[in-house]
């Protein structure tokens, strides 16, 4: 069974197609990689998917569930996170701050409770402050447990929001150009943070420029052009595609 269904998906921006007529299924454990040219749709896809963007027609199915027009803190509920192209971080606060933002549909909100500050609540906190640093520590940022956001570097940043997706505890997670602004080093830390993502269980569904990575840890891969459907499968077979050739990586990729 399918985990994420797009069906006949659409979005329309004045008559502009950003996507138009998208279908494809995400299977459950499975690094799913969206490739496209600027431009493809690729962005707006996602915020389709997450429930930024309401579709013009078609719809999305989460859990075989229809969650298409559905809110964001709704499907974050459910079980759905993501990441963005550009940083979306709170330098004013600490980096594991950063991450207990995540964790906080985990939490008792209720005024009362936490006013009062009840042992439920409290032991509530510690147990979100535990699950924040294991998760520093899973996507390799044990050094910045107390640093504050502003003083972490670049790609150390770029791992600080899959920490924090990951502490909303979902099934599914989406990354939008993880690598983005990266070097060599940094994209290799990225890029194992994704394979130990996908090994504990969570699908993860990426979008990103840098074809090495796509390459090398993609189970399944659609690519767009012009917000279509241009090709998918394998990574093999979608290298090997002549029109993904011409579109994106090039004559002689």
């Amino acid at each position: 069974m399918s985990l994420l269904q797009v069906e006949s998906l659409s979005k329309e921006f004045g008559g502009v197609h950003a996507v138009e007529d998208l279908t494809f299924t995400v299977e459950p454990g499975h690094i799913h990689s969206i490739i496209g040219p600027n431009g493809a749709g690729k962005t707006t896809l996602f915020n389709l998917i997450t429930g930024v963007y309401t579709p013009s027609a078609g719809r999305v199915l989460f859990q075989d569930r229809m969650v298409s027009g559905m809110k964001p803190y709704e499907l974050a509920a459910m079980g759905m996170s993501r990441t963005f192209q550009n940083l979306q971080i709170f330098f004013n606060m600490k980096a594991i701050e950063n991450v207990m933002v995540g964790n906080h549909l985990q939490l008792n909100r209720s005024f009362l409770p936490s006013f009062l500050r009840l042992p439920g609540v409290v032991k509530g906190d510690r147990a979100c402050v535990e699950t924040c640093v294991e998760l520093m520590e899973f996507v390799g940022l044990g050094k910045y447990l107390d640093a504050d956001a502003a003083s972490m570097p670049y790609g150390a940043l770029k791992r600080l929001e899959v920490a924090r997706a990951l502490a909303a505890k979902p099934k599914i997670l989406l990354l939008d150009e993880p690598a983005a602004g990266l070097n060599a080093t940094e994209s290799r830390e990225i890029d194992e943070v994704i394979k130990r993502v996908a090994a504990s269980g969570i699908t993860v569904v990426l979008v990103e420029h840098d074809m090495k990575m796509v390459m090398g840890i993609s189970d399944h891969i659609t690519a767009l052009d012009y917000g279509r459907k241009l090709a998918e499968g394998t990574p093999a077979e979608v290298r090997a595609n002549p029109d993904v050739i011409k579109a994106y990586l090039g004559a002689h990729a």
